[in-house]
């Protein structure tokens, strides 16, 4: 007679499935402001603090857990420009919140087409669409549910406007704008909008983020203590100088105080790019002279800078390098990769009567006009040899430029100025610049490039000699179209 079998617990039964299939576990434990967005379900919620507070995921957490949650919902990522997505909220989205749920299957992503904008596709039928204001027809037309902006401060009022109507498709209990930021100036709109109370105001802080600070819980409270990654980083920020270690440092919303270019208002000079219908960025007209500017570097940052003059005077940038640690036969490749492409040519060859094939380098824009260089002269031969194209000296009066730069950032009775950034310039974003918490392009440096103090606090006309390559570039660029030369006196006796 057989043993009678012994029933197994559950724990038992769980064990022995676990062991059959592999299981994949998603762990996120919030704290600080970054647990307190998943309990706020206020309208329009904006968690602002210094950099690395693990802002971005946990509102990419909420997401992921409401989409989970309920089927059906509709949501939405969104940032100014959908490429400055692509390198930022889309790694962390990938690499660490919806990493498991796509290993399963849970969550797929398609890629879009003329009639729908890229999207993560979950099983239970929720979407999370992704997109950037500066194509915004492909995501406006939608209605969600939930919708998260990342660096909400790049946007405009009207923007944030717009997206609170597509806040309506009520497949769970409440329609929520969530964003998130860095601090800007104590009078950005956002801030102000904080102030009024149209918007829900939360601040992280470093020690809400677990890879930077462990927490421990005694009788006398909770400590905070940081990790080795947590040492490391803390040190890069606090190396930081000025209005960005108030910033990204401490989380304030602070003005620069002497911020040489105040004209500048991103609200005006930026500009929004055309598009055709199939979502290609249509080029500014070739009719317009085209004007290289270069700033060389190593250590510390090469610029070069595309701009193009109208025939009213009025000049755009419309292209930037802003790299480290790559020599200057390496930028020459990828400048002239941006303006140049290799085309196959076909020619007959009446000697041999045969049709042969050689392959052509074509421009595919305007040529410039002048490629005005910082003073290096063994630079500018390098590059002279790297490109087959000639350069000119910069016009370095730091003072004469600066002014110049001021009028033609300032806005006339119509709101209009002499020199506008294009947006999203950037050819690559320079990794080493973003570890180190560094400007990785010419719009990061604007708001921290600030006159000299004196020992006793008073201005001086000179500007601080710290990350200002861009800026630099803008001053060659309007000496080099503006100014006419210092005026000769003659004394007669």
């Amino acid at each position: 007679m057989s043993a009678p079998t012994v029933p197994k617990s559950r724990h038992q039964q769980r064990r022995e499935r676990d062991a059959r299939r592999k299981i994949i576990q998603h762990r996120y434990s919030p704290r600080g402001a970054c647990k307190e967005i998943f309990h706020i379900k206020d309208a329009e919620l904006l968690i602002s603090g210094p950099a690395g507070t693990g802002k971005s995921r946990a509102c990419l957490e909420k997401m992921l857990m409401v989409c989970l949650a309920t089927a059906g919902v509709r949501a939405l990522i969104v940032r100014k420009t959908l490429s400055s997505l692509a390198s930022t909220a889309l790694v962390t989205w990938r690499k660490y919140v919806a990493k498991e749920a796509i290993a399963v299957g849970d969550v797929h992503y398609y890629g879009g087409s003329r009639e729908e904008a890229p999207q993560y596709r979950f099983k239970n039928g929720s979407s999370i669409t992704i997109g950037g204001m500066n194509h915004a027809d492909r995501i406006m037309s939608s209605e969600y549910d939930i919708i998260y902006v990342q660096e909400a401060t790049e946007l405009l009022v009207d923007d944030l406007e717009a997206l609170n109507t597509r806040l309506r498709n009520w497949q769970i209990g409440f329609q929520q704008l969530i964003m998130d930021c860095n601090p800007a100036g104590a009078t950005h709109w956002l801030k102000l909008r904080c102030n009024e109370g149209k918007t829900t105001l939360i601040e992280s802080r470093h020690e809400d983020n677990p890879v930077l600070f462990d927490e421990t819980t005694t009788p006398d409270g909770v400590t905070y203590k940081l990790t080795d990654k947590g040492t490391t980083y803390i040190s890069k920020l606090d190396n930081l100088t000025g209005v960005r270690k108030q910033r990204l440092r401490y989380g304030k919303w602070v003005s620069a105080e002497g911020q040489i270019y105040e004209e500048f208002d991103p609200a005006y000079h930026v500009l929004e790019w055309s598009y055709d219908e199939d979502g290609n960025r249509l080029p500014l007209p070739e009719s317009w002279e085209r004007y290289w500017v270069i700033d060389f570097g190593m250590a510390h940052p090469f610029v070069c800078k595309w701009y193009a003059l109208d025939e009213d005077g009025v000049a755009y940038m419309y292209r930037e390098i802003y790299m480290t640690n790559r020599t200057i036969a390496e930028h020459a490749v990828t400048i002239m990769e941006q303006v140049t492409k290799q085309v196959a040519v076909e020619w007959y060859d009446h000697f041999n009567r045969v049709t042969r094939k050689r392959v052509e380098t074509v421009w595919t824009e305007p040529k410039p006009t002048a490629i005005i260089c910082d003073h290096d002269l063994q630079a500018r031969r390098t590059f002279e040899r790297a490109t087959g194209l000639g350069t000119t000296a910069a016009v370095k009066d730091v003072a004469e430029g600066i002014d110049l730069t001021k009028q033609r950032w300032k806005l006339n009775a119509e709101s209009e100025s002499k020199l506008y950034y294009m947006e999203d310039t950037l050819v690559e974003r320079d990794p080493e610049l973003v570890d180190k918490v560094l400007p990785t392009c010419s719009m990061e440096e604007v708001s921290s490039y600030v006159w000299k103090k004196t020992n006793d606090g008073k201005i001086k006309d000179e500007p601080v000699k710290e990350n200002d390559h861009g800026m630099d570039t803008d001053r060659y660029f309007t000496m080099h179209i503006d100014f006419k030369g210092k005026a000769r006196f003659t004394v007669l006796d």
